[in-house]
């Protein structure tokens, strides 16, 4: 049976590795970009990832931009009353030894204009560059996904 288990184990672990990406830049590290697979009539379509701030003083993500989309916004969203609605922010700071979490109901990048919808299906990647005030910019490529990884379906706090 152990035998078996870790024969099953090693299987799986380069499928976990192929789906675990990370990128950095300056004193950012950028884990795992990615998006839900689009639907087809959706218009547009949101990326997620997580930053981590090693350094000692805070950096801000300024914006966002895409070869596959004509606009790319930075949003949030905010709790109104009863509602929860989204809107756009003009960056996102990124505390020092701290984490800036894009997720769902979190921040989160919107792409709009879409050029490309090839690109949004299950298995594919797409480049979005990241522009920081103080790290600079790095493009990361963001894994398409049929469903949301575990990690990012409870998100409790955006940052």
């Amino acid at each position: 049976m152990l035998k078996k288990a870790l024969v099953l184990a090693a299987l799986l672990l380069p499928a976990f590795f192929a789906n675990a990406h990370e990128y950095s830049v300056g004193d950012l590290q950028i884990a795992h970009p990615w998006s839900q697979e689009l639907p087809p009539n959706a218009p547009n379509v949101a990326a997620y990832f997580v930053i981590h701030n090693n350094g000692k003083s805070a950096d801000r993500l300024l914006s966002v931009d895409s070869p596959i989309a004509g606009k790319a916004e930075l949003h949030e969203h905010v709790k109104n009353g009863d509602l929860l609605k989204m809107q756009q922010v003009q960056s996102v700071e990124i505390p020092a030894g701290a984490d800036a979490t894009f997720a769902p109901m979190a921040h989160h990048v919107m792409l709009m204009e879409l050029k490309d919808r090839s690109l949004l299906q299950d298995g594919k990647r797409f480049a979005l560059t990241l522009h920081f005030e103080k790290a600079g910019n790095v493009t990361v490529e963001i894994a398409v996904q049929k469903t949301a990884p575990p990690e990012s379906r409870v998100q409790a706090h955006a940052h």
